[in-house]
């Protein structure tokens, strides 16, 4: 069935956990775990969430933080979201099948998938690579000199990371690229080659959009990230926009992409910027439970089968131990939210093949019985299954396959 995301649903039944998480129980009884659920109400309260939030700044939907291919075109078919973040050139070319608008957010060196795209004019027209170096635009002209290949449109990549007084470089390391003269003097270089295309700036500030503002339990933490983000967009909207200028001053750019799920506001409220990326705020991973101005519904989660009782008071699931990237840490296991009274055990965790569990909770499952939990992010679960169950008005409505379950693993 082809996704219908159009309207708003009245109804937020993940406000009442005790009538939520049983409900899923019940409408999916019928299949054998692991189970990944995805419940379409909060699907589309997240989708619409996100445009209010936007606020009519068109949203560039981040694949690697849903990889269901239906759900990108669901997504896609609503007013204000446009084009695909795509991240890898593999997928993109995948992706350009049906989407005429992919932006490949990182660098890519695979060269097969480069000849691919130089050698069609549809897919060079509808996928855009991203550059920070002459070294990628010679990597690129090795694979296909410029006489042989269509024209490749590139989009320059701006690092947004804050080069703090006393912290020192707080963010990702990605681009070189991070003053204004920089990226005005790669620009110059793109845009003298032949071969190339110079379309777009993009920006990506990790260290606001996916640090949460107000961590659970943590409330320092909380005050000195408020601070840090403050003190970071102020920096960051001011140098963008003299670097976005300053690459207008050599080539008309399409668009300029920035920010995150965890950004929109302060993101959408840089004028120099055109639209604004989103991935994770769709499914609502449990990294969204740390941020103060905003809540996703936990749209997806998934559900893993007790298999045995350890001791009376303990149970165990079988697998389990779908860990998040990132720095490793609590915060990257999965969060186990019904029945309620479960723990994870400090001395295993989640585990490869069994992940045990204590609690209050504990003593009252069975084998058999069904544990729910969320994943940190939100794509990621997307690689550990097939399929995700769609549920609606207290039933499995269809079954909708991941990148996985479509044969593809990009990455």
């Amino acid at each position: 069935m082809a996704l219908d995301l159009s309207h708003r649903p009245a109804d937020r039944p993940w406000q009442t956990p005790e009538l939520f998480w049983p409900a899923l129980t019940a409408a999916t009884a019928h299949l054998d775990a692991p189970i990944a659920a995805l419940h379409l109400g909060a699907l589309r309260h997240n989708a619409h969430d996100l445009l209010d939030r936007a606020a009519g700044i068109p949203l560039r939907v981040a694949s690697k933080s849903i990889r269901v291919r239906g759900v990108l075109e669901a997504v896609l078919a609503l007013p204000g979201y446009r084009g695909v973040l795509a991240y890898t050139l593999a997928e993109a070319l995948w992706l350009a099948e049906t989407v005429t608008d992919v932006l490949v957010g990182y660098p890519t060196a695979d060269r097969a998938a480069i000849r691919r795209l130089g050698r069609s004019p549809e897919l060079a027209g509808a996928v855009t690579l991203m550059v920070d170096s002459i070294a990628h635009l010679d990597l690129i002209d090795s694979v296909l000199p410029p006489r042989g290949r269509e024209p490749i449109r590139v989009c320059l990549e701006l690092d947004a990371a804050w080069d703090a007084p006393v912290l020192g470089h707080v963010g990702v390391w990605r681009s070189p690229v991070h003053t204004p003269d920089q990226a005005r003097g790669l620009a110059a270089v793109v845009v003298a080659r032949p071969g190339f295309s110079l379309v777009g700036v993009m920006s990506y500030e990790a260290q606001v959009a996916g640090i949460g503002d107000k961590p659970v339990g943590k409330p320092l933490r909380g005050v000195a990230t408020r601070w840090m983000r403050h003190r970071s967009i102020g920096e960051l909207t001011e140098r963008r926009s003299a670097a976005v200028a300053a690459v207008r001053e050599v080539a008309p750019l399409e668009f300029v992409n920035g920010g995150g799920t965890g950004s929109i506001e302060s993101t959408r409220a840089d004028a120099s910027v055109t639209d604004i990326a989103v991935g994770s705020g769709f499914f609502g991973g449990h990294l969204f439970d740390n941020y103060a101005s905003f809540r996703p519904a936990p749209a997806a989660a998934v559900a893993l089968s007790v298999v045995r009782k350890p001791s009376p008071a303990t149970a165990a699931l079988l697998g389990g131990g779908w860990i998040a990237s990132g720095v490793p840490g609590v915060d990257r296991v999965p969060r186990l939210v019904w029945p309620e009274g479960l723990r994870l055990v400090p001395r295993e965790m989640a585990g490869e093949v069994q992940t045990p569990l204590t609690g209050s909770g504990a003593a009252r499952l069975r084998v058999g019985d069904r544990v729910w939990a969320r994943h940190t992010k939100s794509g990621e679960l997307s690689e550990h299954v097939n399929e995700f169950a769609l549920v609606e008005n207290g039933k499995v409505v269809d079954m909708l396959p991941t990148y996985r379950g479509e044969g593809k693993a990009f990455l």
